[in-house]
Parts: structure tokens; C-alpha cells; sequence
């Protein structure tokens, strides 16, 4: 049974849990940011669709204590930034001599992403921002 009370108090640990303000929380699972702020104050409960972006965003989040109250907040012990990681197929090992890992380290573009959603890539031959 779903336990609606305190839905607000869960979701400001969840918050809390990934360092992120209610914003930046809304862009990241991809909802209005009124949702998160109504969740916060009471006065709605969240909806299917914003569970289910919960779920994706946050694999890690036990979406069992979400909408229960009971259990661990998450499913691991795993930090999220380890989980995505872990879950990749593993490469199988190469060896190489060191002239090959001089001619792999050679760094063919760098791109710097600003927060306006510009981005400037810089290459050996030019630099341009978009």
C-alpha cells in the first residue's frame, strides 16, 4: 500500500541524497519544476509518469521506500556515478608498447560546455563556439 504522508519529506532526501536543489532535480528526471515544488509543499502527490522518470533518472533511488516510507533510500550501496559504469560491459585488455600509448594519449578535440548551453571546441587547427 502506497503511504502518501510525507511524500514531500522523502523527495527532499532524495534531494539531499544527490546534492542537487529542486531545480536542478526537475531538469534532471525531466519534469516542470511546479511538480517538484508542489511534491515539496503538500499539496500533490506525485503522478505515475513522474515515478517512472524518478525510476529512470535514478536507478539507485528504492522507489519501494519512495512510495512506502519503509526500507533503505536506495536499492545499493552503489553511488550512482559507479553504478553507470559498472553496468557497461567490461573491454578486454589490450597490451601495448609505449610508442602506441603516446600515439593513443594524443588529444584530438577538447569541448568546454557552458551552462547557457553554448559549447566551444577547441582542435589543432581552430576554436569555434556554437
Amino acid at each position: 500500500m502506497v503511504n502518501t504522508d510525507n511524500f514531500g519529506k522523502r523527495l527532499t532526501i532524495i534531494l539531499d541524497h544527490y546534492g542537487l536543489s529542486a531545480s536542478a532535480f526537475a531538469d534532471l528526471i525531466q519534469v516542470q519544476r511546479s511538480s517538484i515544488s508542489h511534491i515539496l509543499s503538500g499539496r500533490n502527490k506525485p503522478s505515475l509518469d513522474f515515478i517512472l522518470k524518478l525510476n529512470t533518472a535514478c536507478p539507485d533511488i528504492n522507489m519501494y521506500w519512495f512510495l512506502n516510507g519503509s526500507g533503505s533510500l536506495t536499492n545499493n550501496a552503489t553511488p550512482p556515478s559507479k553504478q553507470s559504469s559498472l553496468n557497461k560491459k567490461s573491454k578486454p585488455s589490450v597490451s601495448v608498447s609505449n610508442h602506441d600509448v603516446k600515439q593513443l594519449n594524443k588529444i584530438d578535440k577538447i569541448v568546454v560546455f557552458y551552462e547557457d548551453g553554448t559549447f566551444q571546441a577547441y582542435n589543432s587547427e581552430k576554436s569555434e563556439r556554437t
